[in-house]
């Protein structure tokens, strides 16, 4: 672990972002809980602003998988929270809207699979995070597509695994820069060289 500078580094608090909201998500998705407009304020505020915050942090720090990580998946927020609004408020009608939103969950997949390939100069925990989150874009827009709920309920159970894991990785940064030390193992990079300059580095 790199020796503790006064920069601080933003990706322990996108993480926790984007992984808290999505277990909240994923648990109605599994039909866990209800009340889905419970996530809404929670997506603007945490999930969406949080995340846009620590990209913008990222590129002070010339991270580029960062920057484009966390803004992305903060802006998907952002995407998600107002597509319930404007749905809500009868500024938009999401009537027979299903399968555009499953190509959009589906191209979201796509995203983050690219987003993956560039984890494995990374760590594990990071790998794993955007394995799990690249699988559960395609399970719920599948989903959508298809017109099997299965699918989404699927996604939902895997989305929840991988807020966990992106909580789990978040709090590893956290605990691994307060201790100096890899307490909270994160796993090395699973191939190729390192920048040295990702999340989790």
């Amino acid at each position: 672990m790199p020796a503790k500078t006064e920069k601080a580094n933003p990706a322990p608090l996108g993480l926790v972002g984007f992984g808290l909201t999505t277990v909240l998500l994923s648990m109605i998705n599994a039909h866990w809980i209800g009340a889905e407009g419970v996530v809404v304020p929670l997506a603007i505020a945490y999930g969406g602003t949080i995340q846009l915050f620590a990209g913008i942090l990222e590129y002070g720090n010339g991270n580029t998988f960062g920057v484009t990580a966390f803004t992305s998946y903060g802006a998907f927020w952002w995407w998600w929270a107002l597509l319930h609004i404007f749905s809500a408020t009868g500024w938009i009608s999401l009537d027979g809207a299903a399968h555009t939103i499953g190509w959009a969950l589906i191209l979201w997949g796509i995203f983050t699979t690219y987003m993956w390939i560039g984890t494995f100069a990374l760590n594990r925990a990071l790998w794993w995070v955007f394995l799990t989150l690249a699988v559960t874009f395609y399970l719920l827009g599948f989903g959508e597509l298809l017109g099997a709920p299965a699918l989404g309920t699927l996604g939902g159970w895997l989305g929840i695994i991988t807020g966990l894991l992106a909580m789990y990785t978040s709090f590893g940064e956290v605990v691994n820069w307060s201790f100096d030390g890899n307490v909270i193992p994160l796993g090395g990079r699973p191939a190729g060289p390192s920048r040295g300059a990702g999340p989790g580095a």
